[in-house]
């Protein structure tokens, strides 16, 4: 079974998972393809008992299949960008602050309190893990994720101004959570070495620092090309070449592609540079040709993320700390929006309880399961990978579906 079949495979799933969800469910498309995802895998299960064709079918798709590479190396990237893309940059610039704040202090409060908590929760039920393991879950859970956030927050009649809020935050906190995981797994990692304070700025310093200059670059660079001819096809394959040559480049330089991408993305989208090196025409093209890339990559992405429930270890110690984990990583966000929320609502106009709606709007998705995926067996991944894809379930399925009343109730 070669990569175009696997490949039609996948898309054939999520042409019919999509219809189904369209057709019956009418969920929104994230939601609806993990869940109708979940349930068929689920049927597999219990088919094989019968017969193990599909079984071992899916489950060799899978293994073929590395989902942090995929995710992280190469579909994070066109999501990233065409998020940006299509994101308010006026809007972001008035809410600059609170964003860079909420995605760097934010991700860093929320890391070590998750960390500290669960690790006195699994003593609980009677897993003994280490402090700095629990920490490295903690930098891995914290991120929200901007796949399902943007999916899931245009339908959901969040006002403008906290809609950004959010939208922004998940733009950048996932590079700088990728930045703070390989930090702590540094530190996880066995090693003869000592990790000095230097060691981890330099890091931090070269892959977000680095990572948005090169994306800056890049945006430069597609501005100046567009602006200089009138041909929405070129000026398509344009945008399309920056992506893909800057992610190439971002992994040799060894800086952050996903924030390179999100600079470059909010960079070419912002309406005045745009108004002046595309046509109307090309405009449309371009807006239309991610809007596709994006539906696309989305579908395939959440059908795989269904389907990684068969790499799971199905222990009932780690489903049982999976269901503790979900209450705390909550917690552990609303308290580490505390302090930017009440420092900058004295400045900007925010809206009535928003750290209540930015909790259970700040979604967690596929990265966290990427980077469940790469953890070692010595730092107990089986367990923390089952606790991740716990939280990642309800995060989309239950705060996905309610987010919208919440809102609406806050509203009111």
């Amino acid at each position: 079974m070669d990569f175009f079949l696997i490949t039609t495979i996948l898309v054939f799933l999520s042409a019919l998972f999509g219809y189904i969800n369209v057709r019956f469910l009418k969920l929104p498309n994230t939601i609806g393809l993990m869940v109708i995802t979940i349930i068929f895998t689920m049927g597999v299960f219990a088919l094989s008992y019968f017969d193990a064709t599909l079984l071992n079918a899916e489950r060799y798709i899978i293994s073929q299949i590395d989902f942090k590479t995929v995710l992280l190396d190469i579909m994070l990237s066109f999501l990233l960008f065409a998020g940006a893309l299509h994101t308010d940059f006026d809007q972001l610039k008035k809410q600059r602050w609170p964003i860079l704040t909420f995605s760097t202090l934010g991700i860093l409060v929320s890391t070590f309190l998750v960390g500290i908590i669960m690790f006195y929760a699994l003593q609980l039920v009677g897993l003994d893990v280490p402090m700095v393991q629990c920490l490295l879950f903690g930098a891995l859970i914290s991120p929200t994720d901007p796949i399902a956030v943007l999916g899931i927050l245009k339908k959901a009649g969040v006002p403008k101004k906290l809609e950004t809020k959010i939208v922004g935050e998940s733009l950048f906190n996932d590079g700088v959570g990728v930045v703070v995981f390989l930090t702590v797994y540094q530190f996880a990692t066995p090693s003869k070495e000592a990790i000095s304070l230097l060691d981890v700025l330099e890091l931090f310093g070269v892959e977000v620092i680095g990572g948005i200059l090169l994306g800056l670059t890049i945006g430069w660079i597609m501005y100046r090309l567009m602006k200089t001819i009138d041909d929405y096809d070129i000026e398509v394959i344009i945008t399309l070449a920056a992506v893909m040559t800057g992610t190439v480049i971002a992994q040799k330089l060894h800086v952050s592609a996903p924030l390179a991408m999100v600079a470059a993305g909010l960079m070419v989208g912002n309406d005045k540079l745009r108004d002046s090196s595309m046509s109307a025409n090309t405009i449309i093209y371009v807006d239309k040709f991610w809007e596709l890339i994006d539906i696309l990559l989305n579908t395939l992405l959440f059908v795989l993320l269904g389907m990684e429930i068969l790499v799971l270890t199905f222990n009932y110690d780690y489903i049982l700390a999976g269901f503790l984990a979900i209450p705390i990583v909550l917690l552990c966000r609303y308290l580490s929006l505390l302090l930017p929320i009440s420092f900058f609502k004295r400045k900007l106009d925010f809206v009535p309880k928003t750290n209540l709606i930015m909790t259970w709007g700040g979604l967690r998705g596929a990265i966290s399961i990427a980077l469940a995926l790469g953890l070692t067996e010595d730092m107990n991944r089986d367990l923390f990978l089952v606790i991740t894809y716990v939280v990642v379930v309800f995060s989309i399925i239950v705060q996905g579906l309610t987010v919208s009343r919440l809102v609406k109730k806050v509203s009111l």
